[in-house]
């Protein structure tokens, strides 16, 4: 084995985060892509009707459920307004995941491509572009618009994909998959919900736990010994792409476009507890793992108290 790809230390890492050897870890997430990965073209049955009666994700993971505008809505409205919701999620995960990619190549560029690291960043890739396709194709059969960020969060991201990388970059693409994965576990499972939405979230948390482990080991790997300055600036950026995810996640014509007063819908989500609550409670396990590798504390508390993370 060449120096560049020497043994890492099992110890001495994070309090709280047991790590392994980077290619051990590596070459286990490789055989279990090999085991288990998805084609969406073929696993998903893009030409099944779309029942009337599903909602389009777990009613309770819609912005307006529990406000009074919900109790005043018909079934039919409340399933319109899912389906747009469901849309607009996947829009800015299809933003994020062409975001994680551009990330993922450029940190590998210069590295040992014999490496299983490399090779899994690779197969990461590979996934993540099925997975861009998948969430286009959702929207389009469901016959929604092509939601995704608001413009000015779209043009940020473009610079951010440029000049972030390292620890910074692996945390705040963790963070927003955790994100992501939180909300579509519970698609996933509810009979209620289209069948269409179930699939294509089963398959991106099925993946996408493998892509966690791996962004989880290296954001704790390389902040290892970071100074306070460094500690500094990956907790703010880390906090920053958070706060933009999270409230870029339903955009604010989903509202109009599913039939309802926006003016008034957006208000009411805007102070709706439950789901305040509801993503507080769902991101625990996120905000713990940020908090025990020191990416919590400072300025980037503000961030996740104004998504409700904290």
């Amino acid at each position: 084995m060449t120096a560049s790809l020497a043994r890492e230390t099992t110890r001495g890492f994070v309090p709280g985060i047991p790590l392994s050897d980077r290619e051990e870890t590596a070459g286990r997430l490789l055989a279990s892509s090999a085991r288990k990965s998805y084609d969406p073209m073929i696993e998903v049955d893009w030409e099944a009707p779309i029942p009337d009666d599903k909602f389009g994700l777990t009613p309770e993971w819609s912005t307006l459920y529990g406000t009074a505008l919900w109790d005043e809505l018909s079934d039919e409205q409340r399933i319109a307004l899912t389906k747009h919701e469901a849309a607009s999620v996947s829009g800015v995960g299809l933003w994020f995941e062409i975001l994680l990619m551009q990330m993922l190549l450029r940190d590998v560029y210069d590295r040992n491509k014999h490496s299983r690291h490399v090779q899994f960043a690779l197969t990461e890739v590979a996934d993540e572009c099925r997975h861009s396709v998948m969430f286009a194709r959702a929207g389009e059969r469901l016959g929604m618009p092509g939601y995704g960020p608001p413009r000015y969060i779209h043009l940020l991201g473009k610079l951010w994909g440029r000049f972030f990388r390292g620890a910074n970059a692996y945390a705040a693409v963790m963070a927003a998959e955790e994100i992501l994965d939180m909300m579509q576990r519970d698609f996933m499972r509810d009979e209620r919900v289209q069948p269409l939405t179930r699939t294509v979230s089963k398959i991106h948390v099925l993946e996408e736990a493998r892509h966690i482990r791996f962004a989880r080991e290296e954001v704790a790997r390389r902040l290892t010994g970071a100074s306070r300055a460094r500690l500094a600036f990956e907790r703010f950026n880390t906090a920053l792409v958070v706060f933009f995810v999270v409230k870029s996640m339903i955009h604010p014509a989903v509202y109009a476009n599913a039939g309802l007063d926006g003016d008034r819908a957006a208000a009411e989500a805007k102070r709706n507890s439950h789901y305040h609550d509801r993503v507080r409670k769902s991101g625990t396990k996120l905000m713990t793992f940020l908090d025990n590798v020191g990416l919590v504390g400072g300025p980037s508390k503000i961030f996740y108290k104004k998504v409700h993370l904290l």
